[in-house]
């Protein structure tokens, strides 16, 4: 059973439709990406409203470039993280342009919701706003 963490915590999974490889026909309404996908490649449709990407392990960073990548093309459906992504790596995840994560229940016992809602301001909690905060303090 998956867990979806998003920035109010863990929550059920509630897509039900289904998911296509990638290079699947332009009616597919979501797309399974591995880890190793060029997001250029990808076919964006109007029918297209999820994009999952593999995490293999949260030592593997290659998804985060594929999220920004797809936001910057243009892609405004659901965008998740599947996989290996530790609440370490939320905040990242979120600015990288994904919506939300889904982990298996072994880590979601390990790293329990208080965690991952710790890192759920990821939009103030970060090196860059305190850095310009600082900025402003001082001048």
């Amino acid at each position: 059973m998956s867990v979806i963490v998003n920035d109010k915590g863990f929550a059920s999974d509630d897509w039900t439709q289904g998911y296509c490889g990638q290079g699947a026909a332009n009616d597919c309404a979501a797309l399974d990406l591995a880890s190793d996908a060029n997001p250029e490649e990808v076919v964006l449709t109007a029918s297209l409203k999820m994009i999952r990407v593999d995490f293999p392990s949260s030592a593997d960073g290659r998804g985060f470039t594929i999220a920004r990548a797809l936001r910057l093309r243009g892609f405004e459906g659901r965008l998740r993280a599947r996989g290996h992504v530790i609440a370490d790596q939320y905040a990242m995840a979120r600015r990288s342009g994904f919506d939300e994560v889904e982990i298996n229940q072994e880590l979601a016992t390990r790293q329990p919701e208080d965690q991952w809602l710790f890192r759920a301001d990821w939009q103030d909690n970060n090196y860059q706003s305190r850095l310009r905060g600082s900025d402003t303090a001082m001048a």
